[in-house]
């Protein structure tokens, strides 16, 4: 991953200025210097165009950034994908088939094919509050520039005074003389601007379009995250509900279980201790449910809050497993589009940006100012007499400020800058990494979770196979009643445990796609969220 080379186009260094006029064409060269020689004549050739240069279009001095390259790289994990992954029949949990360089849908939550969930979530993408925060921070960076686009024009202010004096002689020498009162009446317009020779202005105006696209692409990773929390938050439902439903069905055949070891106790067919068992068994199946129905009210508050909703207001549709399905073909970007496609590594390069940036507002404080300031008006005695020809005042002014001594401030804020810039490039880099992991992490828990969803099947099937038989071998009186709690407490938790091995699946889907940036890219320009990104 090649980062950004830190360049100052402009320096000064012992009384002089140093400027690149490579990039100037050679016919304009030549007559920069003829000016130069002409007006500057003292002055070396090579200073005498850079002035001349300076005056004629300015310059902005600091680093001009460059978006950092994408790593070269093939694949995100160390070794190659499977071409799709293990199936586990009568789970619901099909095959998935990893396609890379497939683009990926602005709405890939609809790959689940649940209009429940796309309505939810289309809700929340209109009444959030996470959204509408993240829209008002890029309406204030976008006054802040429009607020600092103005110090590139003259300032212009209209002042109009009136006062009643009376004066003295002492000023004069005179301090015997006292002069009666008279009123003074002033209008005039006055006019101040500061030429933007270094780029100064520019430099900070940059900064500020940076700010923009940060928040920009902050309300970008807001819409992903909204999205992928809600799709991820509904599969927990949707997982909650079944584990409930299951741990009934299973609370209930062990209820029948032990009505029937209870008849065996009448007639002596079995002991008291295989009664307790049983009792106790029934007892830790049902004291696992009310953690499970706490849960899924708990889920049920944290979805009407993301689509902006008060828990105890919210109409929101139930969640089952049986309504997901999952996306059989999962895109898998190229790893040197992943740069340009995450939000937060975009937001990452356009903090990078603004420090770059920034260095050249410092830089720019280095160098000479230039200020022109005129005014126009009338001062008179009276009002009738305020536009007469002899109250008519002027001024004209110019003026050169040349740091020469701040005790250091100047330099160290330059310096300062510089760090800065270095640490957005250390945490540009860090960001990168971090989104590669993420994605290699979600490939690889993708294919794990195919397998474990495929020997939970396995297992549970076996468990269903191994309690049919062990029950029947306790009515025949073949077995002893442990035998039959412990096949009765293996597939239970196999039943459990598979519930929670596709709901893991679905999660980590929903996970893959905010890996690859969500296809913000792809969605309708008419969407509030997704207006700003035709600008690339």
């Amino acid at each position: 991953m090649t980062m950004p080379r830190y360049f100052l186009s402009g320096r000064l260094k012992m009384g002089f200025l140093r400027i690149n006029t490579e990039s100037i064409p050679p016919s304009i060269s030549r007559h920069l210097q003829h000016k130069a020689m002409t007006h500057f004549g003292c002055l070396p050739t090579a200073v005498a165009a850079a002035t001349a240069t300076i005056v004629l279009i300015g310059c902005a001095v600091g680093p001009n950034f460059r978006p950092p390259e994408a790593p070269v790289t093939r694949s995100y994990t160390a070794t190659a994908l499977p071409e799709k992954t293990a199936v586990a029949p009568g789970t619901g949990g099909a095959s998935q088939r990893f396609i890379p360089g497939q683009d990926i849908p602005g709405e890939w939550w609809t790959l689940f094919h649940s209009e429940a969930l796309d309505r939810l979530i289309r809700q929340a993408l209109a009444d959030s509050p996470t959204l509408a925060l993240a829209q008002a921070r890029i309406l204030e960076a976008q006054e802040n520039r429009r607020a600092q686009f103005g110090a590139l024009f003259p300032s212009v202010d209209a002042n109009v005074s009136a006062s009643r004096q009376k004066t003295s002689g002492a000023p004069f020498g005179q301090p015997d003389t006292t002069n009666g009162a008279f009123t003074l009446i002033n209008a005039s317009v006055n006019v101040s601007y500061t030429f933007d020779l270094f780029g100064a202005t520019r430099r900070q105006l940059e900064a500020l379009e940076s700010q923009i696209e940060f928040q920009q692409f902050q309300l970008e990773g807001a819409h992903l995250t909204l999205t992928s929390t809600i799709v991820v938050t509904a599969v927990k439902e949707a997982s909650l509900r079944s584990q409930i439903r299951a741990t009934r069905e299973i609370a209930a055949l062990q209820e029948e279980q032990l009505a029937v070891v209870e008849r065996r106790l009448e007639l002596g067919g079995v002991s008291l201790p295989d009664v307790l068992a049983q009792r106790t068994q029934l007892a830790q199946t049902r004291t696992t449910l009310p953690p499970l129905e706490r849960d899924l009210e708990q889920t049920r508050h944290q979805l009407a809050v993301l689509v902006g909703k008060l828990p105890g207001e919210a109409v929101l549709p139930e969640f089952d497993l049986d309504g997901l399905r999952l996306p059989e073909e999962l895109p898998v970007s190229l790893p040197s589009s992943l740069v340009r496609q995450r939000p937060d590594i975009r937001a990452a390069e356009a903090l990078l940006h603004a420090a770059s940036a920034r260095v050249g507002v410092a830089t720019a404080k280095l160098y000479p100012q230039i200020t022109l300031t005129g005014g126009f008006g009338s001062m008179a005695a009276t009002a009738g007499s305020l536009f007469d020809g002899a109250s008519t005042i002027w001024n004209l002014g110019a003026g050169l400020l040349q740091p020469l001594f701040h005790g250091g401030t100047l330099s160290a804020q330059q310096r300062a800058a510089v760090a800065a810039y270095d640490q957005a490039v250390a945490q540009y880099r860090e960001t990168v990494l971090g989104s590669f992991q993420t994605v290699a992490d979600v490939l690889r828990a993708l294919e794990a979770d195919a397998r474990t969803l495929k020997a939970q099947a396995e297992t549970e099937a076996i468990a269903g196979e191994s309690l049919d038989l062990t029950r029947k071998q306790f009515q025949l009186g073949a077995i002893n009643y442990l035998t039959l709690l412990n096949a009765q407490r293996q597939y239970q938790e196999a039943r459990i445990d598979i519930i929670r091995a596709l709901a893991v699946r679905f999660a980590d889907t929903a996970a893959l796609f905010q890996a690859l940036g969500g296809g913000w890219w792809n969605r309708n320009p008419q969407d509030k969220t997704a207006a700003w990104t035709a600008k690339e």
